[in-house]
């Protein structure tokens, strides 16, 4: 009777854990946008084509050319007046890949706390708590990426029933649909098809030329659903991919040796190795860990610990996923690995971009997470195997804590969410929405004074705002790194304040919007004493201060 009540205990907690997580993030959810790449992108460039009643082209906003599946979703609360409901339309894809998760596990174990758990661990990891509080778009690719991946292994269980493969390769499309990061999935899961086919179908007349046929109808199928962002990039700029390998599609007729220079300076062409050592500081060794210290060092915010937070049982559980307590069946051994090579592989990809983000890897998560399940569930097994009862005694204490330290690292993060988006003090009442917006965005008070004061027909050149530009009423061109390269030589090449005054107006800038202090700093850094002369003289003779 005791083994029984605890056995129903253990499964009524974690859902109790479950929907207490859920009521947190939709609480957290419930504030008004103030994350960067919202205000950047996300909901800025929707913004911007509901005003003009269609989708046009903003050569001024290289983001603006990036696939938007998921940004087209946002369109509709933005339409009727709202923008706090993208979150929790971006949770949502939260909530379908936990549902994705559990759905995989009820029918590969018959263990109630050990399913329930998989859909716990995911949605309290806090990189996806910190990505459903916000107008993002990674959440999306992880269920599409997923949902396609699950459909491969459901494609081998059906002895290759030909609709799921097309299921697959239409949701891998969707993925490619939602963020350029979704290539990676589909290289990877279009060179997947056919090996599977190879390996394990039964039928082995035909020779490579039904898994190639495979691998090419996956791979159809899916550009075909990406199709539309492609064709509309190559329209507007030649490159179906645009930004990514445009020296590919438009290679410039003579590389100059001011343009190889800038590749060097750009930290893009700069190797991983090279970029963590000069800006980090990182010895090799370090580097060389990444990939595990990239589960225990995560931190909102910081580039070089990976702008985001996993949990280090992500990487230990999944070890435990492969140790045979019982001989199961080939398909779960099977699919096992099938997991762990995608977020092998996957991380692999991502791992030598320059810049090493957890979101950039974040389609390894659920594999992860549904290893981490069955490591989980052979945890206790071998617990249970102990012969002796001290011995067990002893295993399940210290299985039971290291659960709690587990599920204690998701639940801090959340509370710690609570104390930085602090929900309650917008949605009592305590702070007004534009205070709310203004203690979080220092901008914002300034967009308020364009958006009241400036005439509809000004054009705003924003300097060192980080391109947040979703809550400005005017026109505006970005500070994005091109724009900022092409202030300094604007500056750099004029001789006079009235050059540079007329340079602006041909560009049709009528004000200038600048976080002061480090446009200071990059002047004194940038120029010398007789530029910076030049530039004072053009402030104080050239430019009338409206607001600061």
């Amino acid at each position: 009777m005791h083994n029984m009540s605890q056995k129903s205990f253990l499964p009524a907690a974690l859902l109790l854990l479950l929907a207490a997580i859920i009521v947190s993030i939709i609480i957290l959810s419930l504030v008004p946008p103030v994350s960067k790449d919202a205000l950047v992108h996300h909901l800025n460039v929707p913004k911007l084509y509901l005003e003009k009643g269609k989708i046009y082209e903003i050569p001024s906003m290289p983001f603006s050319y990036y696939p938007m599946n998921l940004d087209l979703l946002y369109l509709i609360p933005l339409y009727l007046g709202n923008d706090i409901v993208p979150k929790l339309i971006h949770f949502s894809f939260a909530l379908l890949t936990a549902w994705l998760i559990f759905h995989y596990l009820r029918r590969r174990l018959n263990t109630t706390y050990a399913i329930i758990f998989g859909g716990v661990f995911f949605l309290s990891i806090p990189i996806i708590v910190k990505l459903s509080i916000t107008v993002y778009v990674d959440l999306g690719l992880i269920f599409f990426s997923t949902a396609s991946l699950l459909l491969l292994l459901k494609w081998i269980e059906t002895g290759f029933q030909l609709r799921f493969l097309v299921l697959s390769a239409g949701l891998c499309g969707l993925a490619i649909g939602t963020k350029y990061n979704g290539l990676i999935a589909f290289f990877l899961l279009t060179f997947f098809v056919p090996f599977l086919y190879s390996r394990y179908s039964q039928k082995k007349r035909g020779g490579f030329i039904r898994p190639v046929g495979c691998g090419i109808l996956f791979f159809t199928v899916a550009l075909l659903v990406f199709s539309p962002w492609m064709i509309r990039n190559y329209h507007w700029k030649g490159n179906p991919v645009y930004p990514l390998y445009n020296n590919w599609f438009n290679p410039p007729q003579a590389p100059s040796k001011e343009i190889v220079s800038d590749k060097a300076k750009n930290k893009g062409g700069v190797s991983l190795f090279t970029y963590r050592t000069m800006v980090h500081g990182e010895p090799w060794w370090q580097i060389a860990l990444l990939p595990i210290r990239i589960f225990f060092q995560g931190k909102d915010g910081s580039d070089q610990y990976f702008d985001g937070k996993l949990n280090p049982f992500l990487l230990i559980l999944p070890i435990f996923a492969f140790w045979r307590v019982r001989e199961g069946p080939k398909t779960l051994g099977r699919e096992k690995k099938i997991f762990l090579v995608f977020a092998i592989l996957f991380f692999a990809f991502a791992f030598f971009s320059t810049v090493l983000r957890i979101r950039y890897v974040l389609p390894i998560v659920p594999p992860l997470v549904i290893l981490s399940a069955f490591g989980m569930k052979n945890v206790v097994e071998i617990v249970k195997g102990f012969r002796s009862l001290t011995t067990r005694k002893i295993g399940s204490v210290i299985l039971g804590l290291t659960v709690m330290l587990l599920l204690a690292i998701n639940v801090l993060y959340v509370v710690d969410q609570f104390r930085y988006v602090a929900p309650f003090s917008y949605l009592t009442g305590a702070l007004t929405r534009d205070e709310y917006i203004s203690k979080y965005r220092p901008e914002y008070n300034a967009m308020q004074y364009v958006n009241k004061h400036l005439p509809p027909e000004s054009c705003l050149l924003f300097i060192f705002l980080g391109k947040r530009g979703y809550y400005c009423d005017r026109d505006y061109i970005p500070d994005t790194p091109g724009q900022v390269k092409r202030l300094y030589q604007l500056m750099k090449n004029s001789n006079s304040p009235d050059e540079v005054w007329r340079d602006f107006e041909n560009i049709g800038i009528t004000h200038l919007i600048i976080q002061i202090g480090i446009f200071n700093g990059w002047v004194n850094d940038l120029f010398d004493v007789e530029k910076r002369k030049l530039v004072k003289e053009f402030f104080t003779n050239n430019v009338s201060l409206l607001y600061a």
